[in-house]
């Protein structure tokens, strides 16, 4: 090896390193400083339930079956991932998962509150593709492509969540709902942006160490599998329409580039310029089409 060679493996070695410690303390950090949000401190005061419900009960609905869906996505982790990073294991075992299972009981109490019926998430098993990704996930640099697609996943799906809720938060508080927004909105917003960081100290690192193929193929898989967060089916891309509607998004482009701002930064570096990644622009649009079309 080449002194020039042996100076780069030495430094990305250091990155590495830093990187898998600099996980471990903010997963540490959020176990001890976010615990799931205790059901007592809840309070489902409601001035105006109907008002309530008109307003926000498709929103409150779609956010508790996607909170409540975890269980069926570490199900998925566990074969799309079949050895992952310890630190991995841990955040999605310990922290989120404990975490956003709690936010969707939080949610789906309130809208059966309500007068709704509760949330129906799927926690049926895995989808073949998501089986057959795993097979060959067995293959230490395929894994790490896997690895880097649930990374941008989690980025895009908790930063569609923080936006989502401060939107909710703000709708709620404009209503006079008080107690709603600030016993159960404002303590799942302040978890939602731990997690997000979490993929993006993973994503940064892991990009890195890809080889020139793997980051091909991370950009195609990405392109031809991206969805919004929650909607995986027509219908659901519909529901999901809706749930930018019924929070005022206005221009759906707009909200899809501060969803994916870091996922184009990252993965679309090389095409400086790009506002947004267009499947992720296109899927946006769609979903507001959908519900647009469902309406009239």
């Amino acid at each position: 090896m080449t002194p020039t060679a042996t100076t780069a493996a030495t430094t990305a070695g250091t990155t590495a390193a830093t990187t898998a410690a600099r996980l471990a303390d903010h997963v540490d950090r959020l176990g001890h400083e976010h615990p799931p949000i205790d059901l007592a401190s809840v309070d489902y005061t409601v001035r105006d339930p109907a008002g309530l419900e008109r307003r926000f009960g498709h929103v409150l609905d779609y956010m508790a079956r996607v909170e409540l869906e975890v269980d069926r996505n570490v199900l998925e982790l566990t074969t799309l991932l079949p050895d992952p990073p310890e630190i991995d294991r841990r955040f999605y075992a310990e922290v989120w998962q404990p975490q956003e299972v709690r936010h969707g009981l939080v949610l789906d109490e309130l809208q059966a509150r309500l007068g709704r019926e509760r949330a129906n998430p799927d926690l049926g098993g895995v989808g073949i593709k998501l089986r057959v990704l795993g097979a060959l996930a067995h293959l230490p640099s395929f894994q790490d492509v896997c690895r880097m697609l649930y990374y941008l996943t989690g980025m895009t799906t908790e930063r569609s969540a923080v936006l989502a809720y401060t939107r909710l938060h703000d709708g709620l508080t404009e209503l006079g709902e008080t107690a709603i927004a600030e016993t159960v909105v404002a303590p799942i917003r302040r978890q939602e942006p731990g997690h997000y960081a979490f993929y993006q100290m993973s994503a940064r690192g892991l990009w890195d160490e890809l080889g020139a193929w793997q980051r091909w193929l991370v950009r195609r898989l990405r392109t031809a599998s991206f969805t919004p967060v929650g909607a995986g089916s027509r219908e659901e891309k519909g529901d999901f329409g809706e749930v930018m509607e019924r929070l005022r998004v206005g221009d759906p482009e707009a909200f899809a580039e501060q969803v994916s701002r870091m996922e184009r930064d990252l993965l679309w570096e090389h095409r400086r310029g790009l506002r947004v990644p267009p499947y992720v622009a296109r899927a946006f649009r769609d979903a507001a089409d959908l519900a647009a079309a469902r309406a009239a």
